[in-house]
C-alpha cells in the first residue's frame, strides 16, 4: 500500500506541475484567453468481464475458517461454517463528474468516478461455526458482504470536427488511478505463508491501482450546453489486498486480479465563456 500511496501523490505532483506549466506559458504556444472551463455530470453501465467478475464474487464472499475461543474450554479453537450469499452482478453503474478545460479543439479534465454499493445482505445476525479440534458448535457473526470502488483518471480528447460544430465526436484517453473496497461475510482467520494466523474484522478493506481509459463520444452541442452519449474501456489489474497490514495472497485469494470494465453512458456537459467571449459580449 505504502507504493500505491506514493504514485498517487507521484501521479498528483506531475498533474499539477503539468497543467502550471501549460498556464504560464508566455511564449505563444497557444493563447490563454481562449480557454474555456467545463464541468459535466454522467452516468454509465458497467459490464464486468469475467475474471473481474470471479474476483469479486471470490474474494468479498470467501467462507474463511474462524480462530476464536471455545466458550466451555476457553482454547483458542478453529471453527469452519457455511452460508449463502447471492452473487453480485456482471455490471454496475458508473457515476462521473469532470472538471476540465477546452481549447480550441483540444480538450483536458479530471474524471472522477464512483460507483453506488452492491450489497449481498447477511441470512442472519449469527451463523452456526463447528470446531474442528473439538467439534464444538457455537455462535460466530455474520455480516453484509459489501463492495464498491472509485478513483480518478486525467484525461485528454479532441474534437473530430471542429471547435463549434453541433455534431461532434471526440475521441479521449486517460491514466489516472482506482480503488476497490471490500466487506466480508464475517470475521475470518487467513494463514501468511510463514504460518502465522491474520484475522480480519467488521471493517472494508482496499486496494488500489494505475488505470488506463480509453472512449468515444458522440455529442450534440447547443452552446453552453452539450449532451453526449459515450463508450469505451478502463483498464485496471488491482494489487494484493493487505489486511490489518498483512498482504492476503496465498491460494484460494489469488488477489492480484483484473479489474477490467466496458462503459456506455450519457453525460451533459456546461462549458463557460472563455476571457475573451465576456471582453466581446462586454463591447455589445
Amino acid at each position: 500500500m505504502k507504493t500505491k500511496i506514493v504514485y498517487l501523490v507521484s501521479l498528483l505532483c506531475a498533474l499539477t506541475f503539468a497543467t502550471s506549466a501549460f498556464a504560464d506559458s508566455e511564449n505563444g504556444f497557444y493563447e490563454k484567453n481562449h480557454v474555456r472551463g467545463f464541468i459535466s455530470v454522467g452516468a454509465d453501465y458497467r459490464g464486468m468481464f469475467g475474471d473481474f467478475h470471479n474476483y469479486v464474487n471470490t474474494i468479498a464472499r470467501y467462507n474463511g475458517r474462524i480462530v476464536m475461543e471455545n466458550q466451555k474450554t476457553h482454547a483458542e479453537e478453529t471453527y469452519h461454517g457455511s452460508f449463502e450469499y447471492a452473487e453480485f452482478y456482471d455490471y454496475y453503474l458508473g457515476l462521473h463528474m469532470n472538471i476540465g478545460a477546452q481549447y480550441k479543439q483540444f480538450l483536458t479534465w479530471f474524471n472522477i468516478n464512483a460507483m453506488p454499493t452492491q450489497i449481498s445482505e447477511r441470512p442472519s445476525k449469527t451463523y452456526n461455526v463447528t470446531s474442528i479440534e473439538s467439534g464444538d458448535v457455537q455462535k460466530a457473526p455474520l455480516f453484509d458482504v459489501k463492495w464498491f470502488t472509485y478513483g480518478v483518471d486525467w484525461m485528454f480528447g479532441w474534437k473530430l470536427f471542429g471547435e463549434n460544430t453541433v455534431i461532434n465526436l471526440i475521441p479521449a484517453v486517460g491514466v489516472g488511478f482506482n480503488l476497490i473496497n471490500f466487506h466480508f461475510a464475517s470475521l475470518f482467520t487467513f494463514v501468511e505463508e510463514s504460518g502465522n494466523f491474520v484475522n480480519a474484522r467488521d471493517r472494508y478493506y482496499s486496494t488500489m491501482d494505475a488505470t488506463v481509459t480509453g472512449e468515444l463520444e458522440l455529442r450534440l452541442e447547443i452552446n453552453p450546453i452539450a449532451i453526449g452519449i459515450y463508450g469505451g474501456y478502463r483498464h485496471v489489474d488491482y494489487s494484493d489486498i493487505e489486511i490489518e497490514e498483512h498482504v492476503l495472497v496465498n491460494k484460494p485469494y489469488d488477489t492480484d486480479n483484473s479489474g477490467d470494465t466496458w462503459f456506455v453512458g450519457v453525460r451533459a456537459t456546461w462549458t463557460f465563456k472563455s476571457d475573451w467571449q465576456r471582453k466581446q459580449a462586454d463591447k455589445l
